[in-house]
């Protein structure tokens, strides 16, 4: 029989991990509950987490209801939960309050633009190197070029018609699948 685990615990683990990390918590999930706490074995954490990715919603989600529940039944998973999300939840809510209260500043909104064009940057060397991929793998002819015209029907659809994502999406994707499964089979 495991240990029981208090509520109070459970909230100050899943908080800690929480905010630790950015950009995702699995790494520290598995060094929290396996190595620090030892509230689970290497094989129960690989367990939990199998189970955790097959259940619709955030798999770290999942997971933190398990492993509190496990420990302190409906209160331990709440309390784990709660724990998770808590923190950045103020965290958000404090920058949405500071964003609304510096948006007006013009050093701010300077900023802003900056950080926006970053963005914007980043997400276009990203769309240039899933392009070059696809390129570099197709045969020339009539397969570069129908790849091509859906990429270019992509951009015109979405950055100049302003059409939906759903209507560019719902209708260049079907098309592309049946160009490629039907009339090129092959790689």
């Amino acid at each position: 029989m495991e240990a029981r685990v208090g509520c109070w615990s459970l909230f100050k683990v899943f908080s800690h991990m929480a905010l630790q990390g950015f950009g995702g918590v699995l790494p520290f999930a598995y060094r929290h509950l396996v190595e620090r706490t030892r509230w689970l074995t290497d094989a129960e954490f690989g367990q939990l987490l199998s189970i955790a990715q097959l259940l619709p919603g955030p798999t770290i989600c999942n997971l933190s209801v398990m492993v509190g529940q496990r420990h302190a039944g409906v209160p331990g998973g709440c309390s784990a939960l709660a724990g998770l999300l808590l923190g950045p939840f103020l965290i958000v809510i404090g920058l949405g309050m500071a964003y609304q209260e510096l948006a007006s500043q013009p050093v701010f909104a300077s900023a802003m633009r900056g950080m926006a064009a970053a963005a914007a940057g980043l997400i276009l060397a990203t769309a240039a190197k899933l392009a070059a991929g696809m390129l570099r793998g197709s045969a020339p002819g009539a397969r570069r070029t129908a790849q091509l015209a859906l990429l270019l029907a992509a951009f015109i659809g979405l950055g100049v018609a302003k059409l939906g994502l759903l209507v560019v999406v719902g209708t260049l994707v079907p098309l592309g699948f049946l160009l490629f499964a039907f009339v090129w089979r092959k790689p």
